[in-house]
């Protein structure tokens, strides 16, 4: 078993890893091959172009890596869901977009995995949650 020495923690668009901050510095400090994780990252996330990826790098004291992508960010995916560019300024006065319970579910059902919930109707309520804090009213 490999001794882990950290793990790195960052948000990459997918598809569009490269050398340029915040991939670069974040590896290089740790001595990895950037252009290598670069190149495996866009790789892996072909097909998701448009979503921003939470990515963990753990790295090894022998300087080897693994990376886990997962699911794309919550704001991205309901901005999809309903073409919206962007959330609310001013979530409490101003609404920009509405969504149903249904979308929200099958948001929720995709993002399980990374929430700490496994109860479906649980992680309904984080993600619309979130809608409202972006300004989205959320409809039965």
């Amino acid at each position: 078993m490999k001794k882990v020495a950290t793990v790195i923690k960052l948000q990459i668009p997918a598809g569009k890893a490269n050398p340029a901050p915040p991939v670069g510095p974040a590896l290089g400090q740790h001595g990895l091959n950037i252009a290598e994780f670069c190149q495996k990252f866009n790789e892996e996330s072909k097909g998701q172009e448009g979503y921003v990826l939470p990515t963990e790098i753990t790295v090894y004291e022998d300087r080897s890596y693994t990376f886990r992508l997962k699911r794309p960010l919550t704001v991205d995916l309901i901005k999809k869901a309903i073409n919206l560019d962007k959330g609310s300024g001013n979530p409490l006065k101003e609404k920009v977009g509405e969504i149903s319970k249904t979308k929200i579910k099958e948001i929720a059902k995709l993002k399980m995995p990374d929430l700490n919930t496994e109860d479906v109707e649980q992680a309904a309520k984080i993600i619309e949650g979130t809608a409202r804090q972006m300004g989205v009213k959320v409809k039965d």
